[in-house]
């Protein structure tokens, strides 16, 4: 088992003064309790049966696999040199290299997770060599599995398994004739004369060692991390394609949070981690050290010069050059999903601190399916297997455009995804197909002075689909069948498709009153508990449609939905969610003072314009303008100290 630090309250009586870490004064420089040390060993304790940490034996497996593959990358690359009729004396010492990033540089890694890593080579040997000699080498290579370039991907990548061990291979060529052994991808003067594709292959690894250099104490650092992965992954909060925070996003505020922090061991930190973020002044951005400024004229994240950053909601920054914003993905649902996690992380932390509660308590999952009164439900379906995972890839990566049009409505709050994705039962079971949905929780607003809500989705949902179709035609993609359908179910319509013990967890109070229908014609009725409420037919009755190249109110469209509510006599609970405002200092009282940024004033889109459409011969639903949408209140100057 690798050691992680646990040490005795008299050890760090007297600390020494850490060096100054980020960019503000710490918060405390407390030295850990003897309660600390012992909530430290139970926290280990509780970690090692989710398998949060990594056997000592994975470990050195792991380091052996990396070791055969960075001999493959140096034997490559002098083959490479040679061919290219390099000096025999540059072919000697012509270097070449594989560096790690993300969960395995950091530290955190557990058993079955794939590691990040980079391919660094000289000048002389280009891209095109990684994708076909490399790939060539690797092909037949004996340990080497399911080989499978990626060559026109955002960062372009080689995915394999090693050994039994997935790695994800990036490259970058830098203006270097050889590769040092001690090469330190920190220096900003390797990113001269490079394409933006080796910058941003160069990234993952440079943010990566940023991280680790600004922390006062790596090992409390990685364990802390362990758990608030471990926490983030239990609560559905730890994907960031669908706007919630991925790895590298976990791991800097983790870091933040040390910074503020230097002394603590893991027990403290994970409760100030609760503290910190769950008081904090979104939009103000997360700064592990200042922005730093140089003159190789790459975009940074910059809300004064570039406009677009000022509608980032909940900006965490890379600390290395170019400073990028690693959530801008973050959409207002999800940010009130997490910021209320943070709440209920407080108090769980609090709880146990007070030994009214143990650590087993904060990983506990939380009943998505028991918390909303009505859903949408998402489905992509493919012929095959090998289409059906490009399908799901793309689908997945547009759902947040769906989110985010849904939280446009004015009348809906909140629009939660499960970033836990289902395989759906077969619409035809003689026929093969292979489908995977996602399930949407919503939350809908009272109206005011009115006994009629009328919400029609038709829009929000059709341009969805038309998104996803219209990417999946120009990437050459699509084929025949494959299918999005969308459906909207009621919490307890939910078993028609997901199995009872996905279903069946601990109850908690339903955000609404109120419950979903779908009618015959494809449209979507909303309505309250009272009698006479229609019935919901199959889900095999959802709505598909083909590809759209076009406009979005193509042949294809279905007809338009519209969600009647009568609040007559309706009852709204209010869910804890819906009272957070992320621009206020919420949580637990404490006397730790959360250092903030100076924020500015932010620029407000206009309104979309009115939509009107004829739902029947007798209902007429006329969309109000729509608001501004997510724009954020208070955009923060990414200079000033956080």
């Amino acid at each position: 088992m690798m050691p992680f630090p646990v040490t005795s309250p008299g050890t760090q009586r007297t600390p020494s003064p850490p060096k100054r870490c980020g960019i503000s004064s710490p918060i405390s420089l407390a030295a850990p309790t003897e309660t600390d040390c012992t909530l430290t060993q139970k926290l280990i304790e509780t970690l090692k049966p989710f398998g949060a940490l990594e056997e000592e034996e994975e470990l050195q497996r792991r380091i052996l696999i990396l070791e055969k593959l960075n001999n493959l990358v140096k034997e490559w690359i002098r083959e490479m040199s040679e061919s290219k009729s390099l000096p025999p004396a540059v072919v000697e010492n012509v270097g070449g290299r594989i560096f790690t990033f993300g969960s395995y540089r950091l530290g955190v890694h557990t058993r079955g997770t794939d590691i990040d890593a980079l391919c660094v080579a000289p000048r002389h040997v280009d891209r095109s060599d990684f994708f076909t000699s490399f790939y060539g080498k690797l092909k037949l290579h004996a340990e080497v599995k399911d080989l499978r370039a990626v060559e026109e991907a955002f960062v372009p990548v080689i995915k394999l398994c090693f050994g039994g061990i997935e790695i994800d291979i990036l490259f970058a060529r830098l203006a270097l004739q050889t590769i040092p052994e001690d090469l330190d991808l920190r220096d900003d003067s390797l990113l001269k004369n490079l394409d933006i594709r080796c910058i941003r292959s160069l990234n993952g690894c440079r943010v990566t060692d940023e991280i680790l250099h600004l922390v006062p104490n790596i090992d409390n650092f990685r364990l802390t991390l362990r758990a608030i992965r471990l926490w983030a992954k239990c609560h559905n909060i730890y994907s960031n394609i669908l706007g919630f925070l991925g790895g590298v996003s976990w791991a800097m505020l983790v870091a933040r949070t040390c910074q503020l922090y230097p002394n603590a061991l893991a027990s403290t930190l994970v409760r100030k981690f609760f503290l910190v973020f769950s008081e904090w002044e979104w939009p103000n951005p997360v700064l592990l050290k200042e922005p730093e400024e140089r003159n190789l004229n790459l975009p940074v994240w910059d809300p004064r010069v570039n406009p677009s950053d000022r509608y980032h909601l909940m900006p965490i920054i890379t600390p290395a050059y170019p400073q990028q914003n690693s959530t801008y993905n973050v959409s207002v649902s999800t940010r009130m999903v997490m910021i209320e996690e943070f709440k209920q992380g407080l108090a769980i932390t609090h709880e146990i601190l007070l030994s009214k509660a143990e650590w087993p308590k904060l990983f506990e999952a939380p009943s998505f399916f028991q918390k909303y009164k009505h859903y949408i439900v998402l489905l992509a379906s493919a012929p095959t297997e090998k289409q059906h995972l490009e399908w799901v890839g793309l689908v997945e990566s547009k759902i947040r455009i769906l989110v985010g049009s849904l939280e446009k409505n004015e009348f809906i709050t909140l629009a939660h995804v499960n970033p836990q994705s289902f395989p759906a039962p077969r619409e035809n079971p003689d026929k093969e197909e292979f489908r995977t949905m996602w399930v949407i929780g919503l939350v809908l607003k009272k109206p005011e002075d009115s006994e009629v809500l009328s919400i029609d989705l038709t829009y929000d949902i059709q341009s969805f689909k038309d998104t996803v179709y219209r990417q999946a035609i120009n990437s050459k993609m699509f084929e025949m069948d494959m299918k999005i359908a969308a459906m909207h179910l009621r919490r307890k319509e939910l078993h028609q498709l997901l199995p009872n013990h996905v279903l069946q967890t601990k109850k908690t109070h339903s955000t609404e009153d109120v419950r979903l229908t779908t009618l015959n014609d494809g449209s979507l009725d909303l309505s309250a508990d009272i009698e006479n409420g229609m019935s919901v037919p199959s889900p095999a009755r959802a709505v598909k449609t083909g590809p759209v190249t076009g406009s979005s109110q193509g042949r294809n469209s279905p007809a338009a939905a519209v969600m009647a509510a009568s609040v007559t006599n309706m009852q709204i609970t209010e869910v804890s969610s819906q009272q957070v405002n992320p621009g206020e200092s919420s949580g637990g009282a404490s006397r730790d003072s959360i250092p903030q940024t100076v924020s500015q004033p932010a620029m407000s889109l206009p309104p979309k314009p009115t939509i009107t459409r004829v739902v029947s011969s007798t209902l007429l639903v006329n969309h109000p303008p729509r608001p501004s949408g997510s724009t954020a209140t208070n955009i923060a100057n990414p200079i000033v100290g956080v």
